[in-house]
């Protein structure tokens, strides 16, 4: 059974540091695509960070370039991929949602993911 388990959200004043984790069991991941997507109250979840495990490719969404980083576990037995996040924003709030999908193209589309995980808050206050 593959679980994704995110971690390491919480509360942060703006222009802080939050990161966080996601643990993915249950299979192989070696030939997919890990991602970060984030959903605000009343809004579509959307986009945040993408990497493809085997190649090391990273893409972003324009809102976090330069500020957030998308990595992975040197370790490969332990599947653990990273969000790091510096100089916060308030519009940063939402769930932030890890995800696993095997894709060629379209990492940026959530209907591209086969298994999600249950989601972290991240809030950041002004």
């Amino acid at each position: 059974q593959v679980q994704l388990v995110e971690s390491g959200g919480g509360l942060v004043q703006a222009g802080g540091s939050l990161r966080l984790s996601c643990a993915a069991s249950g299979r192989t991941f070696s030939s997919y695509v890990m991602g970060w997507f984030r959903q605000a109250p009343g809004k579509e979840r959307e986009f945040v960070a993408a990497l493809s495990w085997s190649a090391g490719n990273t893409y972003y969404a324009d809102s976090v370039k330069g500020r957030f980083t998308i990595s992975r576990d040197r370790d490969n037995a332990k599947n653990t991929v990273y969000l790091q996040m510096n100089s916060l924003k308030p519009e940063d709030t939402a769930v932030y949602y890890c995800a696993a999908g095997a894709m060629y193209t379209g990492y940026r589309s959530t209907n591209k993911y086969d298994y999600w995980g249950q989601g972290t808050q991240v809030t950041v206050s002004s």
